[in-house]
């Protein structure tokens, strides 16, 4: 039952009470209580009240909000060729952003401390001191440990396994807690905050320079023991058993249909593309060659998908990234519903992303706030 401040916010942040009244029906907690646990997150600035609805025969009700303009946050979402550092509120609005380019192949300590550089200079630039920063979220294109919070055998990151990611921020945003996340999980987050937060299971196939699953199963971000859910860009398929990936095996998904796989094969049709970002930019622009292409890796992408359908059974799969288009959605469905069972697909909704790039900022935020926030911290740091 709660007991807390911290307790009482959460019922707060997720709706559930909203008035001193509904924390009163939802707690159980004495009137004085209830009173002195909603002064104190009113006292610190966590809670605003103010009035709504109609009077009933009594005092206007009033309602309680958690206040999102109490601190803010610092989000970096990371790519293979790019980075993108913003400031957002603790709803996820973001304030201000930049974008830096980096290369993963250049190691961690010179693509993080690009990306150190290009948040201190939005600091600067927002005139945003670093103690209005509840904490810093950052994702990166591959799986992250749940334990230790680095990198676990990164197959598009050489250098990076295991690299103290959190130490290297630190280091350079002194007392600034730091979570890190795989990219694909923070889209996924943030695809569910923003649209679909009464969803029992959520899965975003993000399709970039490489391809990767982020799933939500009742609120939490499933990572797996390893950190390994959802990396589907590695099974291998039986009919491109010779296509080299950069894992180092043949036949994965991504070495066919990621980003990368249908770049380089535009390049060998006379249209040069380095990147998902470059094939992006080329749908964009209605090349009929990027779209046959792009079909084409979604039909293989939604063979996977299938089974991933089958085995979780998803209310919702959200297609992202820098290839989320009509064609890559229009070629997973040729595939996902004739492969899958009719059950796992009665429900389904399979649908492109609402928040685009904004998604996995959205979902570093929820992350960061959900963990400072929580009320096992909120009521630790209100009882000192």
């Amino acid at each position: 039952m709660p007991t807390g401040p911290g307790d009482v916010l959460q019922l707060i942040r997720r709706g559930e009470a909203t008035t001193r009244g509904e924390v009163l029906d939802a707690t159980g907690l004495s009137r004085m209580t209830v009173a002195q646990r909603i002064d104190a997150l009113l006292a610190c600035g966590l809670v605003t009240e103010g009035p709504v609805g109609e009077a009933t025969g009594g005092r206007r009700p009033r309602s309680l909000r958690f206040n999102a303009e109490h601190a803010v946050s610092l989000v970096a979402t990371m790519d293979t060729t790019h980075a993108r550092v913003a400031i957002t509120d603790l709803s996820g609005r973001i304030l201000d952003h930049d974008e830096v380019e980096v290369s993963v192949e250049a190691g961690p300590d010179q693509t993080l401390d690009t990306i150190v550089s290009g948040i201190q200079g939005l600091l600067a630039r927002a005139e945003v001191p670093l103690a209005r920063v509840c904490g810093t979220g950052i994702s990166v294109p591959g799986p992250i440990d749940p334990g230790t919070g680095r990198p676990s055998q990164p197959p598009i990151m050489p250098g990076w396994d295991a690299y103290p990611i959190t130490d290297h921020l630190q280091g350079a945003l002194p007392g600034v807690p730091v979570l890190v996340a795989n990219d694909a999980d923070a889209a996924a987050f943030g695809e569910y905050t923003d649209g679909f937060p009464t969803s029992r299971a959520l899965c975003l196939v993000k399709v970039s320079t490489g391809i990767g699953t982020g799933i939500v199963i009742d609120g939490t971000a499933y990572r797996g023991t390893d950190g390994g859910a959802g990396d589907i860009g590695h099974v291998r398929l039986r009919e491109e058993s010779d296509a080299m990936c950069q894992c180092g095996a043949r036949g994965c998904l991504a070495a066919v249909a990621s980003g990368r796989a249908v770049a380089a094969r535009l390049t060998e049709l006379g249209h040069p593309a380095r990147s998902g970002r470059d094939v992006g930019a080329l749908l964009a622009q209605g090349n009929p060659e990027a779209a046959r292409l792009t079909q084409e890796a979604g039909r293989l992408i939604g063979e996977v998908m299938a089974t991933v359908v089958c085995v979780l059974n998803p209310e919702v799969v959200v297609v992202g990234g820098a290839l989320a288009s009509a064609p890559l959605l229009a070629g997973m469905r040729e595939t996902l519903y004739r492969l899958s069972l009719p059950r796992a697909t009665r429900h389904l909704s399979l649908q492109l992303g609402r928040l685009g790039e904004d998604a996995p900022v959205v979902g570093l935020t929820r992350m960061v706030v959900d963990q400072e926030f929580s009320a096992e911290a909120v009521n630790a740091r209100l009882s000192r």
